[in-house]
């Protein structure tokens, strides 16, 4: 598999001092460690343009599920005045703007629904983490731990890891379609437990993941985001938490996005006030592999439509 080297040592070219952004951040509203003062203040502190807030939204009210790290319904109004606070509090020292991670469930929850487009957030994310098994079997999140990975297979899926893989692809596929949001986040999420040398990889019925497939609808993906105005996020969240040697998406998979004139956007995914750009040079390095030229930062929105600012990589 491909590694890239945590040591500077990359493509040539003078690299742009960059000017960045972390609009993928979790607070101890959801799965978070730091409040939202504190994530504002890491942020100043590191100089970044702005800081978008993107609490995982709540599901439980929607579709029933139980969950220990999305938003709770009784606390998304507060996290909303908290949040709108922090962006008066702020005002001339720090962009801060109000977001939320929603999670496409098909036919339980969008970025559509009316108790997300009430809050009128400045952006939100779109993200694929929940399986619903069409034979009725426990439903699970494909960035869940290993073992429950694989119990979500071989219950949800007679063992068929690649019926998960197009479940996950196709579920994508119908969000984007959907629309009703800016950036698609972490878009092989799926990964988390695939890795090819991951011991587990190897357990699913014996068989290796299908990997030459998967590119297929990877490709898909990247022909159906270059016909909207989504931004695609290349997230060091994986590498934060030390469950993944690289960048959601993978290189691989960035290129396609690429090939197709997806714009990008870098997000740390930060769960803590100490990971607010955590590993940002790996993905500056991996851009620059995958022959981007440049990424985006988010100012804001006019006439209901976000606006972005191109941010060049190299000279």
């Amino acid at each position: 598999m491909w590694r890239l080297r945590n040591d500077g040592v990359g493509p040539k070219n003078k690299m742009i001092t960059p000017l960045f952004s972390s609009m993928h951040t979790h607070t101890s509203f959801c799965d978070g460690k730091d409040d939202v003062e504190t994530m504002c203040r890491a942020a100043y502190e590191k100089k970044m343009f702005a800081i978008g807030f993107s609490a995982h939204a709540p599901v439980m009210g929607k579709t029933g599920i139980k969950s220990s790290w999305n938003l709770s319904d009784d606390l998304f109004d507060e996290y909303v005045t908290e949040v709108l606070s922090a962006k008066s509090r702020w005002n001339g020292m720090l962009n801060v703007f109000l977001g939320l991670e929603v999670d496409y469930i098909k036919g339980l929850r969008s970025a559509l629904d009316s108790d997300i487009t009430a809050i009128n957030p400045d952006y939100l994310i779109g993200s694929v983490h929940y399986v619903i098994p069409a034979n009725g079997a426990e439903p699970f999140t494909v960035d869940g731990s290993a073992e429950e990975f694989e119990n979500g297979i071989k219950n949800g899926f007679n063992g068929n890891a690649e019926a998960l893989m197009h479940y996950y692809y196709d579920a994508m596929a119908e969000m984007i379609a959907i629309g009703g949001f800016e950036i698609l986040g972490h878009a092989d999420l799926i990964k988390k437990n695939c890795q090819p040398d991951s011991p587990d990889r190897l357990t699913y019925t014996g068989k290796r993941w299908p990997e030459e497939i998967e590119a297929c609808r990877q490709r898909e993906i990247a022909v159906c985001v270059s016909e909207t105005e989504i931004t695609v996020e290349i997230n060091t969240g994986g590498i934060n938490r030390g469950k993944t040697p690289d960048v959601y998406p993978s290189l691989s998979f960035l290129r396609l996005f690429n090939e197709y004139n997806v714009p990008v956007i870098i997000t740390s995914d930060a769960h803590q006030a100490k990971d607010i750009d955590g590993n940002y040079n790996i993905a500056l390095q991996t851009l620059k592999y995958a022959d981007f030229k440049e990424h985006l930062f988010f100012t804001g929105k006019s006439s209901g439509k976000a606006v972005w600012q191109k941010n060049k990589l190299y000279v």
